[in-house]
């Protein structure tokens, strides 16, 4: 083949290099982290932080406290890597499809103008526009009025009367006889 490639074998080699194969996962009742971590293609920390972030991802613990996961949990690690990495979910994103059930691609269907079409309309997208825009202006609106507050001239603070009355002594003494 000559030095150019055609543009559809790099089309070709881009959808090879983004499609997600997940592994296979050996027939076995408990994996340790460090063998999900492996099928999983992340660090061990990673999966750690991916318990604090999804409560679907709930390993049990031995009575050393070694995480034992199951087939589900692995199966849960290998959706939210293929959320966050295949799919470029953020973890929220990724927390949210899977609380709604959107997880498994069976149950998921894809629309058929690729991703761009789970985005608003342009009609609801506008209305979107128009609230945030009025929202700024508020926003800009009380934030003059504190500016104009801050700086007007400062008048000096009102004297204060005493609250306690002076007694005169008209004798030199404090305790008249």
């Amino acid at each position: 083949m000559d030095a150019v490639s055609s543009p559809t074998s790099m089309a070709t080699q881009l959808n090879r290099k983004h499609a997600y194969e997940p592994p296979a996962i050996p027939d076995r009742l408990y994996f340790k982290i460090g063998d999900v971590a492996r099928l999983c293609g992340v660090e061990t920390y990673v999966l750690r932080f991916w318990e604090t972030q999804f409560p679907q991802l709930k390993p049990n613990k031995s009575g050393t406290g070694q995480r034992l996961y199951r087939r589900r949990d692995v199966e849960m690690a290998l959706e939210i890597k293929r959320l966050v990495h295949a799919e470029g979910y953020t973890l929220a994103g990724a927390r949210a499809a899977l609380e709604q059930g959107q997880h498994r691609p069976s149950s998921r269907p894809v629309p058929r103008g690729g991703p761009q079409a789970n985005l608003p309309s342009a009609a609801g997208q506008n209305n979107r526009l128009d609230a945030v825009a009025a929202a700024v202006g508020r926003a800009r609106a009380e934030l003059r009025e504190i500016a104009a507050l801050l700086g007007a001239p400062a008048q000096p603070p009102a004297r204060r009367r005493s609250r306690l009355a002076t007694i005169r002594a008209v004798s030199g003494s404090l305790f008249p006889s």
